[in-house]
């Protein structure tokens, strides 16, 4: 019996998804039963016939193991019928002479048959195990793939193929939305979380065998919803924490433009207040009130300045700083930038004879250049500021030049953003409020222009301003100048 049991063992082991064909089995049993039949007969020199009946048992579990219960009872009878026809006297008939061979052939039978069943549950059980492996690793390679760290919609893709090579179909999807109408190609397998919410559906090719359907609803459909449920979350999760990042961030930012406004806007409130206090104040001399008034006078200009910055770029942020674009000089909209400034600015300007006119909103972009001046001119320390137009290809070229201490490569990234200033900025006595190039950034922009700094530490800066160059250059002067009022410089 040991024999039987590691053929047994062995089978199951080596057994596939199917079993082999019938008539193959048959004919396997056939050809046993003859050998075992024909081996008994040198063997009873050695022992007695009946108790050879057990060279049959190894022919019965192949055929069980691999075939199945039934044609393993089927070849234990055969087995009795040929034991008893060749080897039980008298031989030859299918008749026993001795009634106690009857019990031998009827334990011979018994035995056989216990044997066959035996190898039969051990062939399914061996068939169950290897499909459990299969599904456990299936639900493995699903899980790697929803919960890998790609997005839920990205993944199913992959947990569909995979899908489809388990269970060897010709393909798979899983779709995160109910299937709208009929498809006469595929069926469709709801997927329901632990609330009973539908939460996604697989579908597969249509007439599957009933075994295939069956191992599909009731051991890949619970894994595959588990583990969708499990992966909506996580994009759940990890979109309301990017949702909470970026609010944490917007209150970070309220928070420093706050205080960014509150210092600005309190200084020139501040001098205007004590000023103000000082006037009224009957010991100040008539030549100490022209100079309070004058204070007053600059640090209004100062705060009302600080106020069209903040308007100018809140209209940015929100998309209402829509331009009124039309033909104009860039030569004519820098003088005049320059002329508006509240104090006299040595600006130094040249264009090419051949500079065009350009498409754009003419005060949008005098605040351009008002602000760049400014800025050039602070951080110029007083020296003049070159501004130079020309035409390149295609496009007007307008550089702003300063003679300044220049910016570092690492801040020229940020220099365009609200409220930064630069690292130069504490070591000038003019302090301005950070807005400056944010707004000229937008507004040139808006204008569809583009604006870059070139600078190195100690050689000063220079801001490129850039716009295509239309076709109507032959726009009529007074037409170019249209809403800008200038005077010479």
């Amino acid at each position: 019996m040991r024999g039987t049991e590691s053929l047994i063992a062995r089978g199951t082991r080596g057994l596939g998804a199917g079993r082999p064909s019938l008539r193959l089995g048959v004919l396997v049993a056939a050809v046993s039963v003859a050998l075992a039949t024909a081996t008994i007969y040198p063997l009873k020199s050695v022992a007695p016939a009946l108790s050879l009946s057990v060279v049959y048992l190894p022919a019965v579990a192949l055929v069980s193991v691999y075939w199945g219960l039934w044609l393993g009872l089927a070849t234990s009878l055969a087995s009795a019928a040929a034991f008893n026809f060749f080897h039980i006297p008298p031989v030859g008939r299918f008749t026993i002479g001795d009634s106690r061979n009857w019990v031998a052939l009827a334990a011979f039978t018994t035995i056989a048959a216990i044997v066959s069943t035996i190898a039969d549950v051990a062939r399914s059980r061996a068939l169950e195990g290897e499909m459990r492996g299969r599904e456990a690793d299936l639900a493995a390679g699903l899980a790697r793939e929803l919960l890998g760290g790609a997005q839920t919609s990205v993944a199913l893709r992959a947990a569909a193929r995979r899908v489809a090579e388990a269970l060897q179909l010709s393909s798979a999807a899983i779709a995160l939305t109910e299937p709208t109408g009929t498809d006469d190609r595929r069926d469709a397998v709801p997927l329901y979380d632990a609330d009973g919410r539908r939460i996604a559906t697989l579908l597969v090719p249509k007439g599957l065998p009933s075994e295939t359907t069956e191992r599909l609803r009731k051991h890949v459909a619970p894994s595959l919803e588990a583990l969708i449920a499990v992966a909506l979350q996580r994009d759940a999760a990890q979109a309301e924490l990017v949702e909470t990042a970026a609010l944490r961030r917007s209150d970070e930012l309220k928070t420093a433009l706050l205080q960014a406004i509150s210092h600005d806007l309190r200084t020139p409130v501040t001098a205007i207040l004590a000023a103000g206090h000082a006037l009224r104040a009957k010991s100040v001399t008539a030549e100490e009130r022209t100079e309070l008034s004058a204070a007053v006078v600059e640090e209004a200009q100062r705060l009302s300045a600080l106020i069209d910055k903040l308007l100018d770029l809140s209209r940015l942020q929100s998309g209402r700083a829509e331009p009124r674009r039309e033909w104009i000089s860039l030569e004519e909209v820098v003088l005049a930038a320059r002329d508006a400034l509240p104090e006299r600015i040595d600006v130094r300007i040249s264009a090419d004879p051949d500079v065009p006119a350009v498409r754009a909103d003419a005060a949008q972009l005098e605040r351009v250049f008002a602000n760049l001046l400014e800025n050039a001119w602070h951080y110029s320390g007083g020296l003049p500021v070159s501004v130079h137009l020309r035409r390149a290809g295609s496009r007007v070229i307008t550089r702003v030049v300063d003679q300044g201490p220049g910016i570092r490569r690492a801040e020229q990234t940020r220099i365009f953003e609200p409220f930064y200033r630069g690292s130069q900025a504490s070591q000038q006595r003019w302090t301005g409020s950070g807005l400056g190039l944010a707004i000229a950034k937008g507004f040139v922009e808006a204008n569809g222009g583009t604006i870059s700094v070139d600078s190195l530490p100690g050689q000063g800066t220079s801001f490129v301003i850039s716009f295509e160059a239309e076709s109507e250059a032959s726009a009529p002067r007074h037409e170019l100048a249209a809403g800008i009022s200038s005077q010479p410089a």
